[in-house]
């Protein structure tokens, strides 16, 4: 080889790891149209989005598909919302964390109730609903402690605690056939599934994944119960097969990404950036 083309050669290496690194994602409205405490974001049946925080804290944004933002709903005063999930009925449950709340919106009429409430919780922050059964499912983190609880809210608004003293939970997922929960521990790194049974507790506890580095945030399931899990730190969206294994890591724009939604068609990611007051997407 000549010695003319060893330097060539280095380049070339060096841009193609350079280009593994690129962000693969676009941007979505301009930065802080949301606060720092962006998170939540769902997705109604006729393709609308929705995040929390969206101009000020306190508030749920609606973006359409056509791009544009506004407020959908103000909070009640001191209340701060987090995850956001929708039920068949199209009904929108909302975590509060500041009031130890799941709030509930009429999504025809914006009138807003307390579905259930428990002042043994931290802070609810993330939640997860099985279509199937109407339960949700609450990351219950103690950030100060690097502890957590997690729970199960039953169709009626009650709560049960399904377990305690464990990690740092935050992102919570039911697989798309409602037979498995997905919990991630931040501060740990570490993902663990649960079986679910039939009264909705849990049961058969193991360790899906964990991390080296960076934490993570929140998580959701495609149709084919691949798990996609945002990496908090790294600016990553780390995508798992059923199985556990690792099938596809995306890299994004900002390094802060709290949560993730799938487009209805499951063509397009929607990710929240809490260092950019923004969504970032992917197509898939």
């Amino acid at each position: 080889m000549k010695a003319t083309l060893i330097p060539l050669l280095i380049i070339m290496l060096f841009s193609c790891a350079a280009t593994a690194q690129e962000s693969q994602s676009k941007d979505l409205l301009p930065e802080w149209t949301f606060t720092k405490g962006i998170e939540g974001p769902a997705i109604d049946k006729a393709g609308n989005l929705y995040a929390v925080n969206v101009f000020k804290q306190g508030t749920i944004g609606i973006i359409s598909p056509a791009g544009e933002a506004s407020l959908f709903v103000t909070l009640p005063e001191g209340s701060v919302g987090n995850g956001i999930r929708f039920d068949q009925a199209g009904f929108m449950y909302i975590a509060d964390y500041t009031k130890h709340n799941i709030l509930k919106v009429n999504p025809t009429t914006k009138e807003i109730s307390v579905f259930a409430h428990n002042p043994a919780m931290n802070q609810p922050n993330d939640i997860a609903l099985c279509l199937k059964t109407g339960r949700l499912y609450a990351s219950d983190p103690n950030w100060k402690e690097s502890t957590g609880k997690l729970w199960l809210i039953t169709a009626k608004g009650e709560t049960v605690l399904l377990e305690k003293n464990i990690g740092t939970t935050n992102g919570v997922e039911v697989s798309p056939d409602g037979r498995l929960l997905y919990v991630n521990e931040s501060i740990q790194r570490s993902v663990w599934v649960y079986d679910i049974k039939k009264d909705g507790t849990v049961e058969n506890k193991r360790l899906f994944t964990t991390f080296p580095d960076f934490g993570m945030d929140g998580m959701r399931c495609d149709s084919a119960g691949n798990l996609y899990i945002t990496r908090h730190g790294k600016g990553t969206i780390a995508i798992f097969s059923p199985r556990g294994v690792l099938l596809r890591e995306i890299q994004l724009k900002g390094k802060l990404c709290s949560n993730i939604v799938l487009s209805n068609d499951e063509k397009t990611a929607f990710i929240t950036m809490a260092d950019r007051g923004m969504f970032e997407i992917i197509n898939l």
